[in-house]
């Protein structure tokens, strides 16, 4: 085999990064955000085309949502030397990349040509979603496809749009672009077929993502994960502060008992990091939901172990986790700014400071009080003790859980409300026990939490749902921690050392 051929394949990679930076400079930015269109640079584009295992024999590809190519690119250039044919077939709507995409189609058969590979490229100019849900619901269907290589675009999905539509006729669900064309991806690939996707990191947990990561874990074997320590690495030339997440599956496989975790600080990092993490500390046994937890070293999981084997569920505690009730665009005739007669605390996030509730603040943007009335009764809750967390942090904000203690004696009030954008603690409706409230919320504001949470949750948002999946150590433990720490000022080292006893 020449020099000149042996070459080629890095070759073609930069020349479609060059045609990527050019089609990228005809999009319109803002279009491109609504369309959750993010393109592969070469760099990217190379290490999901290196997760494949098997680039050998007849190859039949998909690239759905193919922009100009760069994925289908980087897996020719990787398959060159092995493989006895390469059918292609690229799916993308784009006018601007379509047009660019027949660039790269051509570059890739003049690359396999030099490698005596027959090359049969398709470009569908249609919907994918609709045309797989078509091809899915034939009663003669057969997987056309075994090896998908994708970077789809994340959008979420309208309840009452199409894409919904169409997705539920192969009894599958999901709110979001991405993973309903992964989903698809997998349902047309056959038995022993390869999948690599980047995709955002947040279907690994939460609710909107259960039916997505059944139909991948029950379908699929979790073979590779690789992840980037910083948000902006994987589309850094389009201001993108999702945090994404590469991962590799084989269709029809039996689950592998480790999978192999990569993470670096970009996709040009020469030295990532690799860890081997047994499948049952990625996947708990311990949670229905079957959250993915992304283990990256031995520190981490350290962590899993120790905060996943906790004995408790909040259910096991008689505890429940909450979302305020109150939205306050939903009641603003009962808002009032500072106090009245007949007004009652309305607790926001912003009085949520230092692991206490600062109320009221003078000067505040938000209202301080709401009305206690008959049409705001059911939004309140018996005034005493409870624990909250702010639902939404700022990514530079050093927690992803922060809990703050409410106490009763705030006001001299019979009820109280918790704004929308606050998660609340309680005990079937009714305030915790102060001794039990004060440990619970000396567990969730220690290191163990924050660190485990941030394995399970790629996004700022912490849900009630994302706090009743955590594991809780016991009711005589929380009750211990209570009455081995002294006020309620919070000192980290203090809490640190109380929780790492239950290690």
């Amino acid at each position: 085999m020449s020099e000149v051929s042996m070459a080629m394949p890095n070759d073609i990679n930069m020349e479609v990064n060059g045609i990527r930076e050019r089609a990228n400079s005809l999009l319109d930015e803002s279009l491109r955000g609504k369309l959750g269109q993010f393109m592969s640079s070469s760099s990217v584009s190379e290490l999901l085309a290196n997760m494949f295992e098997d680039m050998s024999g007849d190859i039949r590809l998909l690239d759905a949502g193919a922009g100009v190519g760069s994925l289908t690119a980087a897996f020719v250039a990787k398959a060159a030397a092995s493989a006895n044919s390469i059918s292609a077939t690229a799916y993308e709507i784009d006018d601007v990349m379509a047009s660019h995409l027949g660039e790269t189609l051509e570059l890739c058969g003049e690359l396999l040509n030099e490698f005596d590979v027959d090359w049969s490229p398709n470009v569908i100019r249609e919907d994918f979603i609709k045309l797989a849900v078509e091809e899915l619901t034939k009663a003669e269907f057969a997987p056309s496809f075994n090896k998908a290589i994708l970077n789809p675009p994340y959008l979420k999905i309208s309840a009452k749009g199409p894409e919904r539509a169409e997705i539920k006729k192969v009894k599958f669900e999901t709110g979001n672009l991405y993973s309903a064309f992964v989903g698809l991806a997998v349902k047309l690939l056959e038995d022993g077929g390869e999948l690599v996707a980047i995709t955002p990191r947040s279907f690994c947990n939460g609710p909107y993502f259960n039916d997505f990561r059944k139909l991948i874990l029950d379908e699929c074997s979790l073979n590779k994960i690789h992840v980037f320590n910083s948000r902006k690495s994987a589309f850094k030339t389009d201001k993108v502060l999702q945090e994404n997440v590469i991962f590799h599956l084989k269709k029809g496989a039996k689950q592998v008992e480790t999978v192999q975790v990569a993470s670096s600080s970009c996709a040009e990092d020469p030295n990532p990091e690799v860890f081997e993490v047994p499948f049952s500390d990625v996947v708990s046994l311990n949670n229905p939901d079957r959250f993915i937890h992304i283990i990256t070293n031995e520190e981490e999981q350290k962590v899993a172990h120790a905060a996943g084997g906790l004995p408790c569920s909040l259910e096991d505690l008689g505890i429940q986790a909450s979302t305020g009730r109150v939205v306050d665009f939903r009641t603003r005739e009962n808002l009032v700014q500072d106090t009245c007669e007949h007004s009652v605390p309305l607790i926001f996030p912003q009085h949520l400071q230092n692991g206490g509730v600062q109320w009221p603040i003078e000067g505040s943007k938000k209202p301080n009080s709401l009305l206690n009335n008959e049409s705001t009764e059911k939004l309140m809750v018996p005034n005493g003790t409870y624990v909250l967390t702010r639902r939404l942090t700022a990514k530079e904000e050093k927690r992803r859980i922060a809990a703050s203690l409410y106490k009763p004696d705030i006001a001299d009030v019979s009820v109280v409300g918790f704004e929308n954008k606050t998660n609340y603690f309680h005990s079937n409706n009714m305030p915790l026990d102060e001794g039990l409230a004060k440990g619970l919320w000396i567990f969730l504001n220690s290191t163990l939490v924050d660190q485990y949470f941030r394995q399970m949750n790629g996004h700022t948002q912490v849900n009630a749902t994302d706090l009743r999946t955590l594991r809780y150590p016991t009711l005589e433990q929380l009750v211990e921690l209570s009455e081995q720490y002294d006020g309620t000022n919070l000192e980290q080292n203090r809490v640190d050392e109380l929780v790492d006893s239950f290690r």
